[in-house]
């Protein structure tokens, strides 16, 4: 559209024009935008078309760096850049920067930055993301405006020329008029407040105050324009005093910065988002373990400064690892977040309630009066968890221990606090689970010796501490040495053998027991390999089997690879696995005791009778034998209970043709109990205590 003045007005605008040596011309490229990336991590960049073009060169046609951008940089501007670089770095804000370049033309452009930094959960700058604006046009303008003779209709930017004391539009160019859907005339008939419909006469005054205050060539502002059909998009305003038509007035360069608002926001919006992920839980959207040591930090710093108590509950589910091993992850996956839900439920809005991993959850409990709250809130927890949980058609019933400290009875430290209810959530479990209980002085020397025991345990394994002994295995008919079962000692420098009682639980709980069992394998089997060497014929060698130890992928190599090692027959070997643990996953242990047969080794069942197997699955596996537990033998022949399961066990070996041992049988009627009724192999004190090696090696050329 032609601007509509006077033909003597178009004479004496080009006349200013040419005075101006066509300063203005350069106003048809302003506000190119390029927008641009920095990764901190690997120092690579990603740049727009136009930020490619801001330089002079082809799109993509180099790998962009943030070192380019600082090379061509004019020298006076490089340090102030580095600064803001420093600044970004340090600050969550947006930054701004204009400086001079020179492109690969040799050409020198002033640009406008805008850029922000982006930091992970801890504070780590991870990204520079911005924009790149060539604002020469502007900036010369800006620097040679003292009067506006003319502005260039076809700008690609909105231009406005507006008076001073009355703010009515005085010009107005086609891109302002196609932005905003009006046309010239209508426009000139308004003033700024028609348009930016956020805007106040206040502000305007606080505008133009700072700009004679400040002196600057121009001010810069962010508003709102609301088109003529009422929707509305975001502009970045460039504002210069300049006279216009010898009357004094002011010009304001607008771009549409809508998409980098919307980008703005998405960034925001994605930076919270990460910043959630950071501190809560992804399963049950609680606190973690992070954000929950800086609420316990708050606790503790509030409660001191207003002399006020707080309890630290430390929960988690009982056998939960039962429910992740025999119906899966998925199912636990529901327990635990109906779990949450009903802690939720349990406490004040005001108390903390945080999952730190697993099935582990803690709760501060705050403003504390009297110990019956404690226990009011606790009881509601416990009973919380008697309604069942429906899992498809099933129930599901779970339980919870709890252990408590108080602050600041108990410590005045989060990590005391935190062990303290740690450890009486232990006490509770050892108490039956499905409690709770407050930490006592006597729990943590109870814990102290926990970690004593855990740590030497360790050292035991690093250095190989254990001991293999060996229990016969005897033919009750023949009263010839079938084979022998391998004992673990654990043989201490100073406190000497300590029974599996006080380490085997422990070391299935750290899932030390893998490393365990991989020391007695290889003892084990090089005694039975030197024995066999010198002709002193021990059998079978049964191994007892940890289901850790069966669910590790590489058990089969380590197995196979280890018997190499010792030149040891697979037909001297059976792997010993208690029916409890097998049906604690039976689908996996099933396939793997299949494969492991399949190479030619047998499989018994250990302490049969004392778990919940299914014949279903029992008869799917690939057994070889079933060993009676001894807690059926110990009442042999005088309770009637005891013989008719031994009985019941003895009938189910022989329909399913497999072999049969009884352990822990101790005297003659034992015996002959057991031979009567069809069991012929015993192994136990009758006979031999289990032995170690040396000992074992006498036995052995004497039977």
């Amino acid at each position: 559209m032609p601007i509509d003045i006077e033909k003597d007005d178009v004479e004496t605008a080009l006349r200013k024009l040419n005075a101006r040596e066509g300063s203005f011309r350069l106003l048809e490229q302003i506000n190119k935008l390029g927008s641009w990336e920095v990764d901190l991590k690997t120092h690579k960049s990603i740049w727009s078309e136009n930020s490619y073009r801001l330089y002079d060169i082809e799109p993509f046609s180099i790998e962009p760096t943030l070192e380019y951008f600082l090379n061509h940089l004019l020298p006076e501007y490089l340090p102030r850049a580095q600064q803001k670089i420093k600044e970004l770095l340090a600050t969550h804000e947006a930054l701004t920067f204009q400086g001079k370049i020179r492109s690969e033309t040799g050409v020198v452009k002033d640009i406008l930055i805008n850029a922000q930094a982006l930091f992970d959960a801890n504070g780590i700058a991870l990204k520079l993301v911005g924009t790149t604006q060539d604002i020469t046009a502007k900036v010369k303008l800006e620097q040679k405006s003292q009067e506006l003779s003319s502005i260039i209709e076809n700008s690609a930017s909105e231009i406005y020329v507006v008076d001073y004391m009355n703010d009515k539009y005085l010009y107005v160019n086609k891109a302002a008029c196609d932005a905003l859907g009006y046309t010239k005339e209508e426009l000139l008939k308004l003033t700024i407040f028609d348009i930016n419909k956020e805007l106040t006469p206040e502000m305007v005054e606080h505008l133009k105050n700072s700009y004679e205050i400040t002196k600057r060539p121009y001010i810069s502002n962010q508003s709102i324009h609301t088109r003529k059909d009422g929707t509305s998009y975001h502009v970045q305003s460039h504002i210069q005093k300049i006279y216009y038509d010898s009357k004094e007035a002011y010009v304001i360069f607008d771009t549409d910065v809508t998409q980098n608002i919307l980008v703005s926001e998405l960034v925001e919006k994605q930076s919270k988002m990460l910043q959630h992920q950071a501190n809560h839980d992804p399963l049950t959207d609680l606190p973690n373990r992070t954000q929950f040591q800086q609420k316990l930090s708050d606790a503790i710093a509030n409660a001191k400064k207003h002399n006020t108590t707080f309890a630290l509950f430390f929960l988690d589910l009982d056998h939960f690892k039962d429910i992740n091993d025999s119906l899966g992850h998925h199912v636990g996956d529901v327990v635990l977040k109906e779990f949450a839900k009903r802690l939720k439920e349990s406490i004040r809005h005001e108390d903390t309630l945080a999952r730190l991993g697993g099935d582990e959850f803690t709760i501060i409990l705050h403003n504390i009066e009297k110990l019956t709250d404690i226990s009011t809130v606790a009881n509601k927890i416990i009973t919380a968890m008697q309604t069942p949980i429906p899992i498809a058609s099933n129930e599901l019933h779970i339980t919870t221990s709890i252990g408590i400290s108080i602050y600041p009875e108990h410590a005045q430290d989060k990590s005391n606090l935190l062990k303290f209810a740690d450890t009486a959530m232990y006490k509770a479990k050892a108490k039956g689970r499905n409690t709770y209980q407050l930490f006592s002085a006597g729990m943590s020397a109870h814990a102290y010796k926990r970690v004593i025991m855990e740590n030497s345990l360790r050292i035991a394994i690093k250095e190989e501490q254990f001991r293999v002994y060996y229990q016969p295995q005897i033919n009750t008919i023949d009263e010839q040495l079938r084979g022998m079962e391998a004992l673990v000692r654990w043989k201490h420098p100073t406190m000497g053998l300590v029974s599996p009682m006080d380490f085997i639980p422990l070391a299935e709980e750290l899932g030390l027991i893998v490393e365990i069992d991989r020391i007695v394998m290889k003892q084990a089997m090089k005694q039975f390999a030197l024995w066999y060497k010198n002709r002193l014929y021990p059998g079978k060698l049964s191994l007892n089997l940890a289901m850790q130890q069966l669910h590790k992928s590489d058990f089969s190599t380590v197995l196979f690879e280890t018997m190499a090692q010792c030149d040891f027959k697979k037909e001297w070997l059976e792997l010993e696995v208690t029916e409890t643990q097998v049906m604690s996953n039976p689908e996996l242990s099933i396939k793997r005791l299949k494969q492991i047969h399949a190479n030619g080794i047998d499989i018994s069942v250990d302490d049969f009778g004392t778990g919940y197997s299914s014949l279903s699955y029992l008869k799917k596996l690939p057994l070889s034998k079933l060993k009676i537990d001894k807690s059926f033998i110990n009442d042999i022949p005088k309770d009637e209970d005891d013989i008719a399961i031994t009985k019941a066990i003895i009938a189910l070996a022989k329909s399913l043709n497999l072999g049969l041992i009884a352990e822990g049988v101790e005297t003659q009627e034992q015996k002959e109990f057991l031979l009567e009724n069809g069991c012929e192999c015993i192994q136990g004190y009758l006979y031999s205590k289990p032995l170690p090696a040396d000992e074992m090696t006498k036995f052995l050329q004497t039977f």
